[in-house]
Order: C-alpha cells, then structure tokens, then sequence
C-alpha cells in the first residue's frame, strides 16, 4: 500500500510539472497553445527549484517501484521516457540551444566580416564616441544578447534582441549600480523575456527592467518605473551594412562564428535551420508564429515596422514611409521634448534626436548634425519592430506624431 502511494505520487508530481515546464518554458509549444504570461513568469522565477521538485518526483517513483516493487514496469518506463523528454528539452534548448554571448562576444573588422554579411543586411549598431559596433540581424538571431569585456569605449553595454520582434535594443546590464546576470529564457507577447540570475527576477526585453522591480504587475507599468530601477538604454538604430560601412569604415561587427565542437556544431545547425523557418514565417505572415499575444491594434497591419519612442507615459511611433512622405523629416513632441525623426538615404537609416534647437528642424544628417549644431540621439527608440508587438506592450501609442504648426513637406 504505502510503496503504490509512493508511485503514483512521485508519478503524478514528476508529469505535472514536466507538462507545466515544457508548456511555459518549451517555446515551441507556444505555436500549440496559448500561454499565460503569469504562468511563464512562475515558472521563470522558480525554474531549478520546480526541476528539483519534479526530479524528486522521478527518484520517489523509482525508489518505490525497484524498493517496493510498485507499479508496472511498462509504466514506470513510459513516464521516464516522457520525462526525459519534458524536462530535457526545454532545458537544453534554452540554456544550450540559446546560449547568450553576453560576455564572450566577438567582433570583426569589416572586411572580415564581409565573408558573413551581405551589403543588404540589416545590421543593428550602437555607437559610442564616434566608436561603433554593428549586430547583423542574422548573426545574433540565435544568441541574443552580444557583449563582451571590453565594452564599447569603455561603456559596459550589451546588445539584447528579439527575432520575433525584430527588435535590437543596446543595455547597460545594470541597476542602481548593481551589475545584473542575464540570460534568455523565454518570449511572451513576441517579445524576449531574460532573467537576471542574481534576482531570478524575468525582463521583458521592450522595458528593460525586473518584474520585482515595477510599480504594480498592471500592464504598462514600465510608464511608472523609477528611472534608476530600470536598465540603462542606449541609443540604438538600425541600417544596412553598406550603410554601416560608409558611416563608420573602422566600425566594428558580431559575427557568430560556428563553434569547434563537432556535436555542439551539429546542434548549433539544426538550431538555426528551426529559427530561420520560422522567423521568416514571421516576416511573411500577417498573423504572429506564435500568437501570445493579449492586445492587438488594427491601425497598422501586424507586421509594419516602426520606430517607437516612450518619454514618461507618452508614448509615439513612426512608420519609414510616412517619414519619407513627410521629405524626410519629421518634428514632434513627446513627453514634453522635442524630437526630430528623419531618414537618411545614404546610409538607409532612420533615427531620432533631441531637438534642442529651441525651433523646427529642416536640415539634419545621419550623425545628428543641423546647421543649429549637433544633436543627441534618443535613447528610448525602439528600431524597427512589429507594429503589433509596439502595440501589445504599449498600446496608448500615437501614430506618426506631427509638430503642430509645422511644414513638414518644407522640411
């Protein structure tokens, strides 16, 4: 009696949250089913204690089953095979197949990296003192975040991005001082979710900051964070490569070189032949791959691109095309600050600045330069992602802001 109670617990402890791990924390079963973003942060949160838990399970079943002789050896079999499987592959493939190069990064020289990087590519750069490192989408698509000791001038930042999003954001892995242990766990609303293993706290990659850390779980509630809870976002666009390299000819670029290990180099292949199939599912469908999504806004088709810009609770972005519309510049306030967005044909790239100017902007180049001096780039711009996930995170955005009083077309 006492050895069948100990089997079927141990059974129905080990498969329930096996199923429950490979649910919130599988990924793919995201393209299945429809998972509750509280129940994935639970798990995020308390991921090697429900293993233990789970794999306490697995041993009290064996115990009872070659101990006690309880339960059928058929079974017993099946529920190892299917544990092997719920708690084997969601593990590997988050924290083997996503394996970050946060601190391990390399960069390349352009002409190096030209063997990896077609002149159309779209690289994501952010630069520090004239100094700049370029993300080539591709490249980082599987690690997702790239860093290394060195820094950027100096500067500790990481590249975070999320391929689902489209989305590449440049941090410093830092709060109120205290440095921050990131890892790629898991993604909801289309948008990466890390994990600071310092905390165990989840971020959602759009916000930059820990859940534990927000003013409530409400949504939206990244609008009344404390600034210095939050990490420090640097500015970051995107362009071509070609673009990059008449920019910044001595810049320099991530390249994800295959690994030397034969069976981690098999793995790697595989990896990136599932996350290629299905991210340009997601460029080419109008529906997301895997639809988490709990907001959706039909002002824009899903899958537009736009440049999102948040100043306090005001929230706006633009589309390429309306810029180019509008000749190429275009002036606005958000938050109370005045902002230029324009795009700039030559090196295919479309930013945002401070606008201290004190008057409208009709004249500024790629590096920020207006006749009335130079300006700053806006650090809180999100380059270039899915209208419908800009949406899902903040859905009180304006759309194409105009400066009112304004001639954009004389711009």
């Amino acid at each position: 009696m006492l050895g069948n109670i100990l089997f079927w617990s141990g059974l129905a402890v080990s498969l329930v949250i096996g199923i429950l791990y490979f649910r919130d924390l599988g990924d793919v079963s995201q393209m299945l089913i429809k998972v509750k973003r509280k129940n994935m942060l639970r798990f995020v949160r308390n991921e090697y204690r429900l293993i233990a838990i789970g794999l306490g399970g697995v041993t009290l079943m064996t115990i009872a089953h070659f101990s006690l002789d309880a339960g059928p050896r058929g079974l017993w079999w099946a529920a190892i095979l299917l544990c092997v499987f719920l708690y084997g592959f969601p593990y590997i493939w988050v924290h083997v197949g996503l394996r970050n190069q946060k601190d391990s990064a390399r960069y390349y020289s352009i002409e190096e990296a030209k063997e990896y990087v077609s002149p159309s590519s779209q690289v994501i750069v952010i630069e520090n003192n004239g100094i700049a490192r370029a993300h080539p989408q591709a490249q980082l698509m599987r690690p997702h975040l790239a860093g290394n000791d060195e820094g950027l001038d100096g500067e500790n930042v990481v590249m975070t991005y999320c391929a689902m999003a489209n989305l590449g954001i440049g941090y410093t892995p830092e709060v109120e001082g205290q440095p921050l242990d990131l890892e790629v766990v898991a993604q909801h609303g289309n948008n990466l979710i890390l994990r600071d293993n310092r905390t165990g706290e989840p971020i959602q990659q759009i916000y930059g900051f820990r859940e534990a850390d927000a003013a409530s779980e409400a949504e939206g509630a990244a609008c009344a964070l404390r600034p210095s809870l939050a990490m420090r976002p640097w500015p970051t666009f995107r362009m071509t490569f070609r673009g990059f390299q008449k920019a910044y000819p001595e810049g320099s670029v991530f390249v994800n070189k295959p690994p030397s290990n034969p069976i981690l180099y098999l793995f790697d292949l595989v990896l990136e032949m599932v996350f290629s199939s299905s991210i340009d599912r997601q460029h080419r469908e109008a529906r997301p791959v895997m639809d988490n999504m709990t907001h959706y806004d039909d002002r824009l088709p899903n899958k537009t691109y736009v440049w999102g810009v948040n100043v306090g609770d005001d929230v706006v972005c633009w589309t390429d095309d309306f810029v180019v519309e509008q000749g190429n510049v275009v002036n606005a306030e958000v938050g109370g600050q005045q902002l230029v967005v324009a795009w700039d044909p030559r090196y295919e790239s479309l930013g945002a600045w401070y606008n201290d100017t004190g008057k409208p902007v009709t004249e500024i180049d790629f590096f920020g330069n207006t006749p009335a001096g130079q300006l700053k780039r806006v650090e809180t711009l999100k380059p270039g992602l899915f209208w419908h996930v800009w949406a899902e995170f903040f859905p009180q955005t304006d759309i194409n802001r105009v400066a009112a009083g304004v001639d954009q077309q004389a711009a």
